[in-house]
């Protein structure tokens, strides 16, 4: 099977999802095309070598509608021939836009991809779509649908996860996404946002709170307790799947939970053919990739079994890794994961994550991927996983190389 390389990643900044946030005025459509041009103009890239541009975007309404990836193209300095797809795996989105692109390559079926996601959660709302699973009683009694956030407190409940556990993880990734900006370890891939002028208008990360500590993290009201809690509320329909548990012990609140942010990201994925053909040195190969479904009501537990999949379908031992990225979708998800493999919390999350920079959902599993491969060539090690929960119960992971 041929080979399929990343040859560069990009991403924006992160800005706040609100409408004081600075990106606000900024449309999904022209952040895309920003993302899409920063790949053509640093590789001197002839778009016509490019089979397509797979693009992820969750809440497919309104501007973010229409099939946003062929409207990014037009909109960018991209060869109106090359063609868009727009694909929804709910926050690994981004991450499933890269690996379709990858398995394309892998296949044979074109010689080079650009792939990755936007969201602009400040002026597209997260669940402005709709969702049968939450709104049609039909499915939501039988899947036993509860919102993310009681999932995420489901889980500390389930594996023995306090409120000082999932708090100290959100003081350490903002430690280290401070860490990792000031050290410039980010330079390499973030590509400012500038305004109609070429003015820069977002360099850096917007969300980061860098004074975190547990003493202000303490002082935050657990954020699903009333929703869970009123009756009726979901802790009795989550009981109802899980009757061992006594009560759902909630922990999770917004210093502890992914940021709502706006950003786009976008990766470079092609054969050797179309790097010897453009002139450009692969930095990674993408070794594996894998999806898996899971229980929809407990939902965020997919970086566990999907894990154990890539590394069972790639013949590999969770010891091969030598660095993790996964989504900090909240803290249990990640404390899970590190328990689940008794990994090493120094290999994960190197530079911080979703708490403390964002989760942008369309985009982020096209950051992540992008943040491990800089951190990979940064600190010299060779292999990397990345993996994402996802909403309704499924996981998604990749991993790369070095070469």
């Amino acid at each position: 099977m041929t080979e399929a390389y990343i040859y560069d990643a990009v991403r924006t900044p992160r800005g706040k999802g609100r409408s004081d946030g600075t990106l606000h005025e900024v449309t999904s459509l022209r952040l895309s095309a920003l993302a899409l041009d920063a790949i053509r103009d640093r590789n001197g890239l002839d778009t016509t070598l490019i089979e397509d541009v797979i693009w992820g975007n969750v809440t497919q309404v309104g501007e973010q509608g229409g099939c946003l990836a062929r409207s990014a193209v037009l909109a960018s300095g991209f060869d109106e021939r090359v063609p868009g797809l727009s694909i929804n795996r709910f926050c690994a989105s981004g991450m499933e836009a890269v690996n379709l692109a990858a398995n394309q390559v892998r296949a044979g079926a074109g010689q080079a991809y650009v792939a990755g996601g936007v969201e602009m959660m400040s002026r597209v709302p997260m669940g402005s779509d709709g969702a049968a699973i939450a709104v049609d009683p039909s499915l939501a009694m039988k899947a036993y649908f509860v919102p993310q956030g009681i999932s995420a407190d489901i889980i500390a409940t389930e594996y023995g996860f306090s409120r000082d556990d999932a708090d100290a993880l959100a003081v350490e990734s903002q430690r280290r996404a401070k860490a990792a900006w000031d050290d410039g370890r980010f330079d390499r891939s973030v590509i400012p946002v500038r305004d109609v002028n070429g003015v820069p208008i977002l360099a850096r990360d917007e969300y980061l709170r860098p004074e975190t500590d547990m003493q202000s993290l303490g002082s935050l009201k657990p954020a699903f307790k009333d929703m869970g809690e009123t009756m009726p509320g979901f802790d009795a329909v989550a009981l109802m799947k899980y009757p061992h548990l006594e009560r759902i012990n909630h922990i999770h609140h917004a210093g502890n939970s992914s940021g709502i942010v706006d950003g786009a990201a976008a990766v470079l994925i092609g054969d050797k053919a179309f790097g010897e053909a453009a002139g450009l040195k692969p930095r990674a190969r993408i070794r594996s990739t894998a999806k898996i479904g899971t229980d929809p009501t407990i939902m965020l537990t997919g970086p566990v079994p999907v894990t154990e999949k890539i590394l069972r379908d790639s013949g590999m031992a969770i010891g091969d890794i030598d660095l993790f990225e996964v989504n900090e979708a909240f803290a249990a998800v990640v404390l899970r994961f590190m328990q689940a493999f008794d990994a090493d919390p120094a290999k994960v999350n190197v530079n911080g994550g979703a708490i403390a920079m964002g989760h942008p959902l369309g985009a982020t599993g096209a950051i992540i991927i992008g943040t491990l491969l800089d951190e990979m060539e940064r600190a010299d090690k060779e292999i990397g996983l990345a993996t994402l929960c996802i909403a309704s119960g499924m996981g998604a992971a990749t991993i790369i190389e070095r070469v």
